[in-house]
C-alpha cells in the first residue's frame, strides 16, 4: 500500500470533517440551552436524525457516482470524472473562501436557526440539522471521491479519508466538553494553503481525464514523461504524487492549469479579508426555571488571534421566536411528526440512489469474479467461467505494481489491466468464447507467474477480433533489422550533405551553405531518431540549448541547430566551419553505432519510434522550440511524415496481424498530413515559418497531425513486448 496516497484525503477529511462537526456541535449547545414556551427542554434527538439524513445523503451520492461511472465506456468514465474533478476544485476552493470570510458569524447564524426551529418544532430541528450538514457532506464526497480517482483508486486513499474523519469526530467531541482548546484560525488557515495544492493536483488529473476522453485537445502535447526513468514504486515518487497529486506524465495544459490555478489561488487566499474577531452571541432561549444561567455549551469561535474551545455563555433574554409556532400546514407537520421528519430523510435519499442505480443501463456484464494477486500466487481462486461478457476483479495484494492479463490457449490477450497498483482493486471485462483462459501476473521485479487454466463450454470459439497475440522480441527482430538498413542509407546520405555543408562555410559561401544545412537537417529527420532516442550519440548531431549553463554560447552546443543559429543570427564561416568538422564525425559516430542498444539495436523500441517520430515533431517542430532560426518547421515534419512511413512499413506484418484495419486509417491519415504540409508553401515554392502562415492553413496541419497521432498511439500497446518474452 501506497501510504503517500492516503495524505491528501486525511486532509481533506480531517478539514471538512471538523469543519461539519463544529456545526453539530453549535447545533447541539444551541439546542441545550434552548427551552419550549412552557419551559421544557428540546431534545437532542432531532438533530441527530438530521445528522444521520445527511450522511445518508452523501452516502448514496457516492453509491450513484460509483455505479453510474461503472456503466459508462472509458472515454465516457473520463469524461464524466473530468467533469466532476472540475466541479470538486470550484466547491473546494469556494469553500475555503467562504470559512475565511464567514467562520465568525456562522455560530450567531446557526442559533439564529436552531431558535427558530425549536419555535416550530422538533422535524423541523431535524430538518434545520439536515440543511446545515447535507451541504457539508456533499460537498465532502465529491472531493474525497475525486481525490480517489487522482490516486489510482487504491484502499490508501479511503484509509486516509477514514482516519481523518475519526479524528475530526474525536477533537469535536473533546472541544464539546470542553477537554482542549484549539487554534481553529491558524487550523483553518494554514490547512486551506494544503487543500488548495491538492486541489490544484486534482484540476490537472481532471483536464488530463477530459483530453483522454477527447473533450479538450492536446492530449498529445507532453510537457515531461518521466514514466520510463522513474520507478512507480519508489518512496519518494509515492510521496511526491500522493501528497500533490501530480503524475509522472503530464500535458502542458495540465502543467499550466496547476501552475496558473495556484498562482492565482493562493495570493488571492493570503490577501482576503482576515475574519474580525468577535464574541458569538447565544440565540434568543427561555431558561429553564431554576437552571443556571450560562450553564450550558455555547459555540466555537474559530478567530485568527485565539484558541477556541467550546465553553459557557451567559444567558441571553429571551426573544420572541421569529415566526410562531403552527403558522402554516408544513410547519405543523414539521412540528408534530419529528420521527416521521427523520426517518424521510434518512429513507428518502437511500431509496432515490437504490432507484437511480437499479434504472442504470446495463452492459451485459454479469457479476464481478473477484482474483487475488499475491507475492507468490497469481489467480489461485480463477476457478470457473462462462461464456459471454463477464467481469474479473483483480486484487493486488503482491506489494507491487505490474500487469495482470487474460489470455487464451492461442497466447492471445482477450483482456488487461495494464497497470495495477499495490492494494488495489481493478475490474478487466471481456467476451468469453469457448476454449481456456488462463490469467497472466507479471508484477515489478518478479517473475511472471500464471493461474490454472480454466476451460469455457458453449458460445462461439475464442474470438479473434477481441484478443491480441503478444508480440515477442523475435517478431520483432527482422523489422527492426530492416529499419536500421534504412537508416543507415539515410545517414549515408547525411554525410554526404554535411560534406557539402563543410565545403559551402569554407569557401565563404553562406547563402549556398543555408541550403545545404536544410538538406542536412531534412536527412536527419528522415532517420527517425526521436525523443532523445539515438542518446548522446544523436544529441550531438541534432541537440538543443536548453538546459545547458551558456545557452546558445555554451561549448556544448553542437550539432546541425547549432549551425542553424549561426547561420541565421549572422555568425562567420570561419566560426562555424569547427562547428562544422565536428558535426561530420558525430555523423560518423552514429553510423558506427547504430547497432548498438541506446540508437537502433533494440527491437522494441520500433514500435514506439512508430508513434513519437511525429508525436516529437509536434512537441519540438510545430512549438518552434527547435527553431533556432530557419523556420523550417514545416518541411521537417514533411521529412517526419516519411519517415514514420518507413518504420510503419517495416511493422506492416506484426501490426495487421492485430489490427487490420489500423494501418489503412493511418495511411489515409498520413496523407492527409502531406497534403495539409504542401499546402502551407507559398506561390515561389518556399516554405514560410507558421508565424508567416495563414490561420486556415496552420490549423489544417495541426488537425491532421493530430488526428494521426491518435492511432499511432495504438501501435505501441498493440505491440508491446511481455516481460519474459
Amino acid at each position: 500500500m501506497t501510504w503517500a496516497e492516503a495524505v491528501p484525503n486525511l486532509l481533506i477529511g480531517l478539514r471538512e470533517g471538523l469543519e461539519a462537526g463544529l456545526v453539530v456541535t453549535i447545533l447541539l449547545a444551541a439546542v441545550r440551552r434552548t427551552r419550549t414556551d412552557d419551559g421544557r427542554r428540546v431534545p437532542s434527538t432531532p438533530v441527530w436524525l438530521g445528522v444521520l439524513g445527511a450522511v445518508m445523503v452523501a452516502g448514496s451520492f457516492a453509491a450513484v457516482l460509483t455505479f453510474s461511472t461503472d456503466v459508462l465506456s472509458s472515454a465516457g468514465q473520463e469524461l464524466v470524472g473530468g467533469l466532476l474533478s472540475l466541479l470538486a476544485v470550484g466547491l473546494v476552493t469556494a469553500m475555503v473562501f467562504w470559512m475565511k470570510r464567514t467562520a465568525a458569524s456562522l455560530s450567531k447564524h446557526l442559533r439564529g436557526e436552531v431558535a427558530r426551529a425549536a419555535s416550530i418544532g422538533a422535524g423541523a430541528l431535524a430538518v434545520t440539522a439536515f440543511f446545515a450538514i447535507g451541504r457539508e457532506g456533499l460537498e465532502t464526497t465529491l472531493f474525497l471521491w475525486t481525490a480517489v480517482r487522482a490516486s489510482g483508486s487504491t484502499v490508501a486513499p479511503l484509509v486516509g479519508a477514514g482516519l481523518g474523519l475519526g479524528a475530526a469526530a474525536v477533537i469535536c467531541m473533546l472541544l464539546y466538553r470542553q477537554a482542549v482548546r484549539l487554534n481553529l484560525g491558524v487550523f483553518f488557515g494554514r490547512t486551506a494553503l494544503a487543500l488548495v495544492v491538492i486541489a490544484a493536483g486534482v484540476l490537472s488529473y481532471g483536464l488530463g481525464d477530459l483530453q483522454d476522453a477527447g473533450a479538450l485537445p492536446g492530449v498529445h502535447w507532453v510537457a515531461f514523461d518521466l514514466t520510463s526513468h522513474i520507478d512507480p514504486n519508489a518512496w519518494w515518487v509515492s510521496i511526491i504524487t500522493g501528497v500533490t497529486e501530480l503524475a509522472p506524465r503530464m500535458t502542458v495544459l495540465q502543467v499550466v492549469a496547476w501552475a496558473v490555478y495556484l498562482a492565482v489561488v493562493v495570493p488571492a487566499f493570503l490577501l482576503a479579508g482576515r475574519p474580525t474577531p468577535a464574541a458569538v452571541k447565544p440565540a434568543a432561549v427561555k431558561p429553564a426555571a431554576g437552571e443556571p444561567a450560562g450553564g450550558e455549551p455555547a459555540a466555537v469561535k474559530p478567530s485568527d488571534g485565539e484558541s477556541a474551545a467550546v465553553k459557557p455563555e451567559p444567558q441571553a433574554p429571551a426573544e420572541a421566536p421569529a415566526e410562531a409556532p403552527g403558522g402554516s400546514r408544513w410547519e405543523k407537520v414539521l412540528g408534530r411528526r419529528p420521527v416521521l421528519v427523520g426517518a424521510a430523510l434518512i429513507a428518502v435519499p437511500a431509496l432515490a440512489a437504490g432507484t437511480t442505480i437499479a434504472l442504470l443501463p446495463s452492459d451485459g456484464t454479469s457479476a464481478a469474479q473477484t482474483v487475488t494477486v499475491t507475492k507468490d500466487s497469481c489467480a489461485k481462486d480463477w476457478s470457473s467461467a462462462h461464456a459471454g461478457r463477464q467481469t474479473i476483479a483483480v486484487d493486488n495484494r503482491s506489494g507491487k505494481a505490474g500487469e495482470v492479463r487474460l489470455v487464451n490457449s492461442a497466447g492471445a490477450i482477450v483482456a488487461e489491466i495494464e497497470t495495477i497498483g499495490p492494494a488495489t482493486t481493478a475490474d478487466m471485462s471481456a467476451t468469453l468464447g469457448k476454449g481456456t483462459y488462463t490469467v497472466h501476473c507479471l508484477m515489478s521485479g518478479r517473475p511472471e507467474t500464471s493461474s490454472a487454466a480454466v476451460r469455457v463450454t458453449g458460445g462461439t470459439a475464442h474470438a479473434p477480433s477481441a484478443a491480441v497475440r503478444p508480440v515477442t522480441v523475435k517478431e520483432l527482430t527482422g523489422p527492426n533489422d530492416a529499419y536500421r538498413r534504412y537508416a543507415a542509407g539515410v545517414l549515408a546520405r547525411l554525410s554526404d550533405a554535411v560534406s557539402d555543408l563543410r565545403n559551402d562555410l569554407k569557401g565563404g559561401r553562406l547563402d549556398a551553405a543555408k541550403k545545404d544545412w536544410l538538406t542536412a537537417q531534412l536527412d536527419w529527420e528522415r532517420v527517425g531518431a526521436s525523443y532523445n532516442s539515438f542518446g548522446d550519440a544523436g544529441s550531438a548531431v541534432d541537440g538543443l540549448p536548453d538546459g545547458l549553463a551558456g545557452g546558445v554560447k555554451d561549448k556544448h552546443f553542437t550539432g546541425l541547430h547549432r549551425i542553424e543559429y549561426g547561420l541565421w543570427h549572422g555568425q562567420s564561416a570561419d566560426e562555424l566551419e569547427p562547428v562544422a568538422d565536428r558535426l561530420a564525425k558525430d555523423v560518423t559516430a552514429v553510423r558506427d553505432h547504430l547497432g548498438d542498444d541506446d540508437l537502433a539495436g533494440d527491437p522494441t523500441n520500433l514500435p514506439l519510434r512508430a508513434h513519437e517520430i511525429l508525436e516529437d515533431a509536434l512537441r519540438d517542430h510545430l512549438s518552434g522550440i527547435d527553431d533556432q532560426g530557419s523556420g523550417a518547421t514545416y518541411p521537417e515534419i514533411l521529412a517526419d511524415v516519411r519517415a514514420t512511413r518507413a518504420v510503419l512499413g517495416e511493422l506492416d506484418g506484426p501490426v495487421r496481424a492485430r489490427d487490420p484495419k489500423l494501418l489503412p486509417v493511418v495511411d489515409r491519415e498520413l496523407t492527409t498530413l502531406r497534403t495539409s504540409l504542401l499546402a502551407t508553401k507559398t506561390g515561389d515554392g518556399r516554405w514560410p515559418p507558421p508565424a508567416r502562415t495563414p490561420l486556415a492553413a496552420r490549423e489544417s496541419v495541426q488537425a491532421a497531425l493530430g488526428a494521426v497521432l491518435e492511432h499511432l498511439d495504438e501501435i505501441p500497446n498493440l505491440l508491446e513486448v511481455p516481460p519474459g518474452h
